[in-house]
């Protein structure tokens, strides 16, 4: 909110030698943080200057100038270069002189050009910051200036010193978007009486003006959409009247740009009062306003000439003629319809001052992307009181600057919402904020805000002003009386940290995990929880699949991911390829997350309640419920090389294996032991794929390479590799407590065998036979070759293992040995057909 200080004055006392940082920081002292400071616009010599001579001379290069003197109050005049035209001899203008410096540090200095010294510059409103216009200079008495002197301070005159807060205004605190708003926390402040600017003139008369029918068709939530709307008619206004300069820079200075004199007032008492209003023209909007909810097929071109379809949650103002033929005239509360705007034309007025619904409000500036100067307002709440005043106050500034005739009486349609009485124990406020205020205090703090205080014993009954729809409870009272009391006056005492147990398993369980895979190599990420169907086909997903029962956003950041994520590789894509589109080849990427698994794609419905009613057990309970499946996951994607080139050799590719292995021992480390299987799930390769299970056949995830039709698709690497795990099936399960045995000092005794099996049998399910048939003095099994080729026949492969033994309590022989290894191989022939050819090893 910009606050020009000279405008504030006129409803507060300021001090003349303010030092506007000084007021800067004590507004921050009751919630009005300070965003900029802007100062005076120019600084130097600006003065005021007749026109004495101007005598045109056209240039070589085809441009007309005009060689001009200029009484500036000096002892001789000025000899200035001008090249606009729209000035005369006589005529008063503001001259810039030598030393002066213009808004966008543009330091003025005499300067040899056309053949002449000229000594300063006669300025436009846009080179001194006060408009668009820089074709023209400024003719004074075309701004409404008499009285002038040559010499005359022009940056006192054109206001050019005037200083501006931008202070930050909570999305919770609307009233103090305004000057009104910013006035009541200034004399709150200083502890001033302070005059409420919109009682300074008398409200409409409530009677027999333009029809207005409120109707809600579709309610939305419990509200109407609209409870109040009052309507003024203004006749006989004059479209040529320009808005006065002093009503412009006041508008430029709060960050408003002039338009028209009709659409000016109304910003301008939007601004002053807070209540934003809107202006039609009479002649446009029919025999009787209609306040309604969309219908299918509406369809509105905005003042910004854009076409809109209308949404049924949409609250829209329309005019209805008396043959019943209905005109959208506006966006209630967010903008207006170009077919029914002010024009130079206009001569009758219709001036709306309505309250609308705050929820109605921001979803419909959302919706269509309208964040207006109204719509911020009224989502933030604006005072529902306030619209009788400032329709008055806008035909009182229409009558005067336009010579309007308002009629004697208003329509009122609708009605004040009851005030709201909050009860606050006397008692809470010091147990909340940790002083004990004296009842004074309290009841001065809520006063100064504008409550009514009643003592009633044990609490103060406090009515709530209707300026102030944030203050709901109890504990919103009681911080108005903290910030109204000073912060500072809230002692800052550093709690003791209560003795505790450090972090929980689950905490410390997903702190092991990460920092594992950053040991590994890979860097972690935060992804958006957003995805698509489009992704989903990429990643060749089965439309069968639960997979794709993704919750839809109503409201969502991009119309292409409209999604929430059952699974974390299909957002954790989107990062490599952002890397990889960033010239990095070889990328390791994690990411530890939420992801939503809901049992079909449509939550049930929920009732919704009204404002302050308190759900029952089982109405929460049934909320809870609604509630889907969020389980943690956690992912990784890896490109290029996994082991990087460097003086120790070549580096090597990621491989399937690669994520298989960091799958396990991120299972080791949460002290778990899980089964690998071959699995055929997408977005995998069917034969570099594996699935792997918990003790108690849990699915713990999937690792392996991504199919190279996933692959092509998504414009990913060649043999890019991923593996995805969910965290939540085992971080508050106990870690498994493994008796290792106890250390053997004898020495151990190797044996290899090669097995020729089946292509299609897994390692793992080799490994378990043996391991099993074997028994305790199995101490390692390892694979060490693998090979397929015409020497072990087409559909086979033959798979080499290496066995070490060792015993507890003796050297192992070589015959105990190689019976075990026999064994071993025995329990392969007999489950899987495998043929084994042996060969001894020391």
């Amino acid at each position: 909110m910009l606050v020009p200080l000279e405008w504030l004055a006129e409803y507060v006392d300021l001090p003349q030698n303010l030092d506007a940082h000084e007021l800067a920081a004590e507004l921050a002292g009751i919630g009005l943080e300070e965003e900029d400071y802007i100062g005076p616009a120019v600084t130097g010599p600006l003065v005021v200057g007749k026109v004495l001579t101007c005598e045109p001379e056209k240039h070589s290069n085809g441009k007309t100038i005009n060689w001009c003197t200029v009484d500036v109050g000096a002892d001789e005049p000025q000899g200035i270069v001008c090249g606009a035209h729209n000035f005369g001899v006589g005529d008063y203008v503001v001259a810039a002189l030598p030393g002066a410096v213009l808004p966008g540090d543009f330091a003025i200095a005499a300067r040899k050009t056309y053949g002449h010294i000229s000594d300063g510059m006669i300025c436009s409103a846009r080179e001194l910051g006060l408009g668009d216009d820089h074709d023209g200079i400024i003719v004074l008495a075309e701004w409404g200036f008499a009285d002038l002197t040559p010499g005359q301070d022009a940056t006192e005159l054109l206001g050019l010193n005037h200083e501006v807060l931008d202070v930050n205004i909570t999305p919770d605190r609307g009233y103090q978007m305004s000057m009104r708003g910013i006035g009541r926390e200034y004399a709150l402040l200083k502890e001033q009486n302070y005059a409420d600017p919109a009682d300074a003139v008398a409200p409409v008369v409530a009677g027999e003006g333009h029809p207005v029918e409120l109707t809600d068709d579709a309610p939305i939530h419990g509200n109407d959409g609209c409870t109040r709307f009052t309507a003024l008619r203004v006749r006989g206004i004059d479209p040529t009247a320009q808005t006065p300069f002093w009503m412009s820079k006041r508008l430029l200075e709060a960050g408003m740009r002039p338009i028209s004199l009709v659409v000016d007032i109304t910003n301008y008492v939007m601004l002053e009062l807070g209540q934003p209003l809107h202006a039609y023209d009479l002649a446009l909007v029919g025999d009787k306003i209609v306040v309604r909810r969309g219908r299918k097929g509406d369809k509105l071109t905005t003042l910004d000439d854009a076409e809109r379809s209308i949404h049924p949650e949409d609250v829209l103002v329309t005019g209805v003629s008396a043959d019943g033929t209905e005109q959208l005239l506006g966006l209630a509360g967010v903008m207006g319809g170009a077919d029914s705007e002010v024009s130079d034309t206009t001569v009758d007025v219709l001036i709306e001052g309505a309250h609308w619904d705050p929820v109605s409000i921001a979803r419909t500036a959302r919706r269509h992307r309208l964040p207006s100067e109204a719509a911020k307002r009224f989502e933030r709440g604006v005072d529902p009181a306030l619209g009788p005043a400032a329709v008055a106050r806008t035909a009182q500034l229409l009558t005067q600057l336009a010579g309007g005739q308002a009629d004697a009486t208003a329509t009122i349609a609708g009605s004040l919402p009851a005030p709201r009485e909050v009860i606050l124990p006397k008692t809470r406020p010091a147990e909340v904020v940790g002083v004990d205020y004296t009842d004074d205090q309290m009841t001065g703090a809520l006063r100064a805000i504008g409550c009514e205080v009643e003592d009633s014993g044990d609490d103060y009954r406090v009515t709530v002003p209707s300026w102030r729809p944030d203050l709901t409870d109890a504990e919103d009272l009681i911080e108005e009386i903290a910030r109204v009391n000073g912060y500072d006056q809230i002692p800052s005492i550093v709690p003791q940290a209560p003795g505790g147990e450090g972090l929980t398993r689950r905490q410390a369980s997903r702190r092991t995990v990460s920092n594992l895979l950053a040991d590994l190599g890979l860097t972690e990420v935060l992804t958006y929880p957003f995805t698509s169907e489009a992704r989903h086909d990429a990643f060749r997903i089965p439309e069968d699949d639960p997979r794709r029962n993704n919750l839809r956003l109503a409201n969502p950041l991009s119309d292409d991911q409209p999604l929430l994520r059952t699974e974390l590789l299909p957002t954790l894509v989107d990062a490599q390829l952002r890397n990889q589109g960033r010239g990095f080849k070889d990328t390791a990427l994690f990411e530890i997350g939420l992801v939503t698994q809901p049992e079909t794609a449509q939550l049930p419905a929920s009732e919704t309640f009204a404002p302050g009613y308190h759900p029952t057990e089982e109405e929460r309970a049934a909320i809870f419920d609604a509630v889907p499946h969020q389980p943690l996951h956690a992912a990784g994607i890896v490109s290029g090389d996994w082991e990087l080139e460097g003086v120790w050799g070549k580096g090597r590719k990621a491989e399937a294996m690669d994520a298989i292995e960091i799958v396990k021992r991120i299972a080791v480390a949460l002290g778990q032991s899980v089964t690998p299987a071959a699995s055929d799930r997408a977005p995998f390769h069917p034969g570099r794929c594996a699935e792997f299970r918990l003790a108690d056949g849990t699915l713990f995830g999937h690792a392996g390479e991504l199919h190279p039709k996933v692959v092509e698709t998504l414009g990913l690497p060649a043999r890019t590799v991923a593996f995805e795990v969910v965290l939540d099936s085992v971080l508050d399960a106990p870690a498994e407590r493994r008796w290792a045995g106890a250390l053997s000092t004898y020495p151990v005794s190797r044996q290899d065998v090669a097995l020729i099996v089946d292509d299609s049998i897994a390692i793992g399910d080799l490994v378990s036979t043996m391991r099993e048939a074997i028994g305790g003095d199995l101490e390692e099994l390892e694979l060490f070759d693998e090979y397929r080729g015409e020497q072990v026949g087409e559909g086979k492969k033959s798979l080499a293992f290496r066995m070490t033994f060792r015993a507890s309590d003796r050297t192992m022989t070589s015959d105990e040995a190689s019976a075990l290894r026999e064994a071993a191989t025995a329990a392969v022939e007999k489950a899987y057909g495998a043929v084994a050819r042996t060969g001894d090893g020391a």
